[in-house]
């Protein structure tokens, strides 16, 4: 790896990481010497990179630090590319055109001899079929990201149709289904809605009583108690 490369590493991973980033993690996943990582961090604090820390303790990357984008590695956008194609098979439209949307951005970004690391990946997924039938989930994205309310029509197994008024906390994906996990004002406790069973959405101008931090604190506490009482029914069966 050529000496600025691994000086735009060092703070690509200085960035991405919460917690302060020891020298010997640094040197880990550079390749390099401890003492390589040290000279580099002291020639990138001479450039004016407000990096704080030393050695022992780590290095962090002050958070108003705002470096302009530069090119992607063929790394990079492998990993992207393998990441829409991963999208584009969730089941859920909106996010799958999304995906494809980014990758068409990006494509028109960069130079054309970088193209042949999206056109011609190394990386591939195994093909599986992906449906036509895939909810749209824009309505309920901009009520979760709001903090707002929904009123659903949900359609259940039996074909009984519901009217309900949720609280969206967030959408979880498998390879099958799309789940709107939210607090259920109709029940009193928090639901798994399947998308595809949602027949009707109509957002409300009416703001959740909480914040979706403390929303998804307990959606976390219900399902650890809802997992144990599981445990304790199949242990008695």
């Amino acid at each position: 790896m050529r000496r600025a490369d691994r000086l735009f590493q060092i703070i690509q991973i200085l960035r991405r990481a919460r917690l302060p980033v020891t020298a010997a993690r640094l040197a880990g996943e550079l390749e390099v010497s401890t003492r390589t990582v040290y000279r580099d961090i002291a020639d990138l604090v001479g450039q004016r990179v407000p990096i704080e820390g030393e050695a022992g303790l780590g290095y962090v990357l002050s958070a108003d630090y705002d470096m302009p984008p530069l090119m992607f590695s063929a790394e990079e956008l492998e990993a992207v590319f393998l990441g829409v194609e991963l999208v584009r098979r969730l089941p859920d439209a909106t996010l799958a055109h999304n995906a494809s949307d980014v990758l068409a951005k990006i494509a028109a970004a960069i130079p054309a001899r970088l193209n042949a690391y999206l056109n011609q990946s190394a990386v591939a997924l195994k093909p599986g079929e992906t449906g036509d039938d895939k909810p749209d989930t824009r309505l309920i994205r901009a009520a979760i990201r709001a903090n707002n309310k929904l009123r659903l029509q949900y359609c259940a197994a039996s074909g009984d149709i519901t009217d309900r008024i949720v609280w969206p906390l967030v959408l979880g994906y498998d390879e099958r289904h799309c789940l709107l996990i939210a607090w259920c004002e109709t029940r009193g406790d928090f639901r798994h809605f399947r998308a595809d069973r949602i027949c009707g959405v109509t957002p409300l101008n009416e703001k959740i009583d909480i914040d979706r931090t403390q929303l998804r604190r307990r959606w976390e506490s219900w399902r650890v108690d809802n997992y144990a009482r599981q445990d304790r029914r199949a242990q008695q069966d």
